[in-house]
């Protein structure tokens, strides 16, 4: 089965990267040491996106990553991306396996083990837990749901696990501590005035 790889999952944000290059940033997230970058923007036009993409693709090849693109299966077979995430309203897993084939990746959001366990049946290679704590990089963020399903979620879903949801470095150690071996920062990494150093710095934590 194709899986993505322990350790820091990274996604594209413009809105906390501020007035960074895209390219620069994922860049550095991948010399740093992130493996898995999901392009996740929410405001751009589909042709801006498409083109975006494409460079991104070669540029993560480069460093030998996973490219995952957010929501928009088209776009993930037009860049022959590894993979996709979706959201709890999207294309549902089993018809989205029939576009992409077996040996892409299909990642999805989950917010309740109920959702959680329904995802791992349905074929899902990987699952997002959260939002854990507050987080400001989506519009439509829901309320924080704590570390209680993630705690269920590590006991009872077998498949890789990405704990994700206005996660910041001080929460490195506690995660680290439950069991956590995925997991994402969205505007602590994008956001970083030295995306390299702070990457760098996040995985020597994690990995002690």
């Amino acid at each position: 089965m194709t899986t993505i790889p322990k350790g820091i999952y990274g996604i594209t944000d413009s809105k906390s990267g501020k007035d960074k290059n895209i390219f620069q940033y994922v860049e550095e997230m991948l010399q740093g040491g992130i493996k898995v970058i999901q392009y996740r923007e929410k405001y751009k036009p589909m042709g801006e996106k498409y083109q975006e993409a494409l460079k991104l693709k070669k540029l993560i090849d480069k460093y030998n990553g996973i490219f995952i693109i957010n929501d928009h299966v088209d776009l993930a077979l037009l860049v022959d991306a590894q993979g996709v995430h979706l959201g709890q309203n999207d294309l549902p897993i089993s018809q989205v396996r029939k576009l992409l084939g077996k040996n892409k990746i299909i990642g999805i959001s989950t917010h309740s083990l109920e959702e959680g366990l329904k995802a791992q049946e349905d074929g899902a290679d990987y699952i997002g837990v959260g939002p854990l704590f507050p987080t400001k990089t989506k519009d439509d963020v829901m309320d924080p749901i704590g570390l209680s399903y993630l705690e269920e979620a590590l006991k009872k879903i077998t498949i890789p696990k990405v704990a994700i949801g206005g996660i910041k470095e001080k929460h490195l150690e506690l995660l680290k501590n439950l069991g956590v071996e995925n997991l994402c920062l969205v505007s602590d990494i994008v956001g970083a005035p030295n995306t390299l150093e702070k990457v760098q710095n996040l995985i020597k934590i994690f990995n002690q």
